[in-house]
């Protein structure tokens, strides 16, 4: 059985991550996967591993951030941009396309419809969910509107954002060693982090806590989206770690990590039973409710009372560690609870073919 996974973004990303993370799982079920990005995308994650990667025409219009004047030239796009990917689902034969969030779930959706074969949408935004609840089987992530509705159509399904299983084992000893000299062991540690790009927001919070009565060492970790958010994050109490491929040993380091209000970081750190203050607004002022989501390990902050909910989550450590073991495993699963979704899917489609 063969799967073409459909990426939007940029392929260094959580989306480049959720794509990887469905295709670990698919794989041990014995399901070969290929990846499609758009042509502009560097694929730094893919890349990483190794990876080559089909590319054709992605149109973004911004995701939850997205415009009426985005859309509307994200949509004018669209026809030109399935009917490329068309051709590629028609030279790669998959038995199931698979495609994720956003712009990447649209195109792998309508172009699989068009090419008659089965398809699976990985949704989290308004714009993905308008349009491929309407063509195919879904399945919508925490960050989707649907996510907390009360669903009755037997083509949409909840799953957790899934996670590579070996994020749980991470080391705290490995962490140390890439400490600088500052960081000092008796303190608390705090991680902050908004993926794998640094939003300014994130960098303010960090700087704003540093200055703070808290006494802690304050980890910041992502690739800045502007080189000038580096310039909040020189006070000598922060420790910035730019973009790091070793996050599971930061987990175990961290005693509470800060984390934007959205996407696979939440879920890692539910794994790893670290306690959470979920920053909102940080992407483009979009909110997902994680807190909702996961009930007494994630507390919501704004940055105006970010030092507040800190305080509060380092004296309540031991309670939230014990409220995120309620969600681990179900987290550790979501990947293979995805993958039989789309196995089943694809086997469904194709007896109803015959």
């Amino acid at each position: 059985m063969k799967a073409l996974l459909i990426i939007t973004g940029r392929g260094m990303g959580g989306d480049a991550v959720t794509a990887l993370n469905i295709a670990r799982a698919l794989s041990k079920k014995g399901v070969e996967c290929e990846f499609a990005l758009d042509h502009t995308a560097p694929g730094l994650l893919l890349k990483k591993d190794g990876i080559e990667w089909h590319k054709i025409s992605i149109p973004q219009a911004g995701g939850h951030a997205a415009t009426k004047s985005k859309l509307a030239r994200a949509g004018f796009k669209t026809t030109k941009a399935s009917l490329e990917a068309v051709k590629l689902i028609k030279r790669v034969k998959p038995d199931v396309v698979v495609g994720i969030i956003g712009g990447g779930a649209i195109i792998g959706c309508l172009s699989a419809k068009m090419a008659q074969v089965p398809a699976v949408g990985i949704l989290i935004t308004p714009t993905d969910a308008k349009v491929c609840t309407r063509l195919n089987a879904n399945i919508v992530l925490p960050e989707s509107n649907l996510f907390q509705a009360n669903l009755l159509e037997d083509n949409i399904h909840k799953a957790y954002s899934p996670i590579n299983p070996e994020v749980i084992g991470g080391s705290k000893e490995k962490a140390l060693e890439k400490m600088p000299e500052s960081f000092d062991a008796e303190k608390p540690t705090l991680l902050f982090s908004s993926g794998s790009s640094l939003f300014e927001m994130t960098a303010q919070a960090a700087q704003m806590i540093s200055l703070s009565d808290i006494k802690a060492n304050i980890l910041v970790v992502g690739h800045p989206l502007e080189d000038e958010y580096r310039d909040y994050l020189k006070e000598e109490n922060i420790i910035y770690l730019g973009y790091v491929d070793w996050i599971q040993d930061l987990y175990n380091l961290a005693d509470v990590s800060v984390l934007s209000d959205d996407g696979v970081m939440i879920h890692e750190a539910i794994a790893c039973k670290v306690p959470i203050v979920a920053l909102t607004g940080v992407k483009y002022g979009r909110y997902h409710n994680m807190a909702a989501v996961f009930p007494g390990a994630v507390a919501e902050s704004s940055i105006d009372e970010l030092e507040q909910n800190i305080k509060v989550a380092l004296d309540n450590i031991a309670e939230m560690k014990n409220e995120a073991q309620r969600y681990g495993d179900d987290v550790l699963d979501s990947g293979n609870k995805i993958a039989d979704i789309i196995i089943s899917e694809s086997k469904n489609k194709s007896k109803s073919k015959k």
